[in-house]
C-alpha cells in the first residue's frame, strides 16, 4: 500500500487518491468487514425480544432491564467518531481486530452474565467494542476501493445496515425458539462468539494493512467535549422508558452548548494547522457529506423506532410469540436486502435520485401497511400487510447503500475513519431518537384509547414524518445538481467533480 493509496499523502479535503493499486484479497476481506458491522448492528436490536425474558430469569426490575439495550447504544454512538479518528491517524486494520476481539471477549460475558449488574456492564463493554469497530468498516471500503468498485461495495455495507437493523426481531425470535427455556436468551450472545473467532482469524489474514499517516496525535480536549456532547443528548433517550425526557430535558441544552464549543475548538485546531478530531472541512467542502449526513439521521429516526412499534403490535396487540413477530416483518428485510445490492451498481448513473426514489417508496410502503393494519379486518390485515412491507423495503434498500456512497464517496481516505464515524453517530442519534420516540408514542395513545391499532396508525405517522423530511432534504440536493448540470452545460461526472461545485456543497 503507497502513501498515496493509504491517504497519508494529500491533505486536501476533496483529494482523490491516484497511486490506488488494488489489493487482490479486497472482496474477500470486504465480507470479514460485513460479518463483523453485521453482528455489530444486530445486537442493537436484536436483544429486544428477549428482555421479558431476561427480565423473568435474572429477577431485574423494568428500569434495569431496559439498560441491557439502551447501554449497548450508548457506549456504541460515543466510541465512533473516536475510534474513526484513531484509525485514520494509526492502523485500521489493527483497531478493527483489537475491537472485534473485544465484541467476541464481552458477547461471551453477557452470556454468561450470572446477574443483571454484570449483564447491564458486559454490555456496556460490548457497546464500546462495536463502536470501535464500525467506523474502520466504511473507512476499508475507502481504503480498498475506487469507482464503480466502491458503490458496488458500499451496496453490500448498506445492505448489511439496513438488514441488520430489520432482521434483529426474526433472527432474535429464532434463536428464542430454538433455545427453549428461561436460559435460552443467552444464545443470542453466545452465536457471536463462533462466528467472530472466525471473523478474526479471517481479518488477520485478509485485511490490508495501512501506514501510520504521520499525524497521530489525537485532540484528547475534543474527544472529552464530544463524548460528553453526545452522552448528553443519548442519555435521556436512552432513559426515555423511565421518565428520563421528563427529568432530563436540560440536558439537550447542556449538550448543544457543549457540543458548540467542541466545533469552535476544532475550528481553531485547523486554523493552526493541527490535526482536529473532526475535521469541519468535512462539512462545508467535501461534496454531499453534509446533506447525506442530515439524510441519513432523519431517515434512523424513522426507520429504527418502528421495528420496536412493531414487535409491541404483534406481540401484546395481537399475542404473537416472538418468532411470529419477526416473521411478520420479514417481507421488508427481503425487500431491503435484493434492493440495496442493486442500488449499488447503480448509484454512479443516478446518483441521488436513487435516495429520492428510494425515500418515496419507504414513505409509500410503510404509509400502506399503517393503513392496512389500522383499517383492514384484522384476522386478514398482516397478511395484506406483507406486499406493502415488501415495497417499503426495497424503498429502504434504495435509501441507506446510495446515501452511504453519496456521502463517503469523495472524503480522502486520510479522513475515511472520523467521517465514517462522524456520519454513524448521526444514524445512532437518530435511531436512539427513533426507539426512545416511537415506542413512548405508541405506548401513550395506547394508554389514553387502549386501542393497538390506533396507536399503532399514530406511531408510524411520526415515523412517516421524519422519512418525508429526510426526502425533502434528499429532492433539494438533487434538484440543486440538476439545475447545476444545466446551468453549466455538463455532464454529471463534470460538474460532480466541478471547483464550484465543491465550494456550494
Amino acid at each position: 500500500m503507497t502513501a498515496s493509496a493509504s491517504g497519508a499523502g494529500d491533505r486536501r479535503p476533496g483529494a482523490r487518491d491516484d497511486d490506488y493499486q488494488p489489493d487482490p484479497h479486497r472482496w474477500r476481506a470486504l465480507w470479514v468487514t460485513l460479518v463483523a458491522g453485521f453482528m455489530s448492528l444486530l445486537d442493537v436490536t436484536i436483544v429486544a425480544v428477549a428482555l421479558p425474558t431476561i427480565q423473568t430469569d435474572l429477577g431485574a426490575s423494568p428500569a434495569q432491564v431496559q439498560w441491557v439495550v439502551s447501554g449497548y447504544a450508548l457506549t456504541f454512538a460515543l466510541a465512533l467518531v473516536t475510534a474513526g479518528r484513531l484509525g485514520d491517524a494509526l492502523d485500521r486494520r489493527k483497531i478493527f481486530l483489537i475491537a472485534l476481539c473485544g465484541f467476541v471477549l464481552f458477547s461471551a460475558a453477557c452470556g454468561a452474565a450470572p446477574g443483571i449488574t454484570l449483564l447491564v456492564v458486559a454490555r456496556l463493554a460490548q457497546g464500546l467494542a462495536a463502536g470501535f469497530m464500525a467506523p474502520q468498516n466504511s473507512a476499508l471500503i475507502q481504503q480498498m476501493f475506487r469507482g464503480a468498485e466502491r458503490g458496488r461495495a458500499f451496496g453490500y455495507f448498506g445492505a448489511t445496515v439496513g438488514i441488520s437493523s430489520a432482521s434483529g426481531p426474526i433472527v432474535g425470535g429464532a434463536i428464542l425458539a430454538l433455545a427453549d427455556g428461561m436460559q435460552g436468551w443467552r444464545w443470542i450472545f453466545y452465536v457471536n462468539v463462533p462466528i467472530g473467532v472466525l471473523a478474526v482469524l479471517l481479518g488477520r489474514r485478509l485485511l490490508p494493512r495501512t501506514r501510520k499517516s504521520g499525524r497521530g496525535h489525537v485532540d484528547v480536549p475534543g474527544v472529552l467535549l464530544l463524548g460528553l456532547g453526545v452522552l448528553s443528548f443519548m442519555f435521556p433517550l436512552v432513559q426515555a422508558e423511565s421518565g428520563g425526557l421528563s427529568r432530563m430535558w436540560w440536558l439537550f441544552l447542556v449538550g448543544a452548548a457543549i457540543l458548540a464549543v467542541f466545533v469552535r475548538r476544532q475550528r481553531r485546531l485547523l486554523a493552526r494547522g493541527a490535526t482536529p478530531l473532526l475535521d469541519p472541512r468535512l462539512f462545508t467542502t467535501v461534496r454531499g457529506y453534509a446533506i447525506g449526513a442530515g439524510v441519513g439521521t432523519l431517515y434512523f429516526i424513522g426507520f429504527s423506532g418502528v421495528w420496536l412499534v412493531f414487535a409491541l403490535f404483534y406481540q401484546h396487540g395481537l399475542h404473537y410469540s416472538p418468532l411470529e413477530s419477526g416473521l411478520a416483518v420479514t417481507p421488508f428485510a427481503i425487500g431491503s436486502a435484493g434492493a440495496a445490492v442493486i442500488s449499488g451498481r447503480l448509484v454512479d448513473r443516478f446518483g441521488r435520485l436513487l435516495t429520492v426514489w428510494g425515500l418515496a417508496g419507504v414513505i409509500v410502503g410503510l404509509g400502506g401497511t399503517a393503513l392496512l393494519l389500522r383499517f383492514a379486518p384484522l384476522d386478514i390485515a398482516p397478511w395484506l400487510a406483507a406486499p406493502a412491507l415488501f415495497v417499503g423495503g426495497i424503498g429502504g434498500g434504495f435509501v441507506v447503500s446510495p446515501n452511504i456512497t453519496m456521502t463517503l464517496r469523495d472524503v480522502p481516505v486520510r479522513m475515511a475513519g472520523a467521517a465514517g464515524g462522524a456520519l454513524q453517530t448521526g444514524q445512532r442519534l437518530g435511531a436512539a431518537v427513533g426507539t426512545a420516540a416511537l415506542p413512548g408514542l405508541f405506548y401513550l395513545m395506547l394508554a389514553r384509547n387502549d386501542d393497538f391499532r390506533s396507536s399503532l396508525f399514530i406511531a408510524l405517522g411520526a415515523a412517516l414524518t421524519a422519512m418525508l423530511t429526510s426526502l425533502a432534504l434528499a429532492a433539494y440536493d438533487w434538484l440543486r445538481d440538476r439545475r447545476m448540470r444545466q446551468a453549466h452545460g455538463e455532464c454529471p461526472e463534470e460538474v460532480a467533480n466541478s471547483p464550484v461545485h465543491a465550494r456550494q456543497t
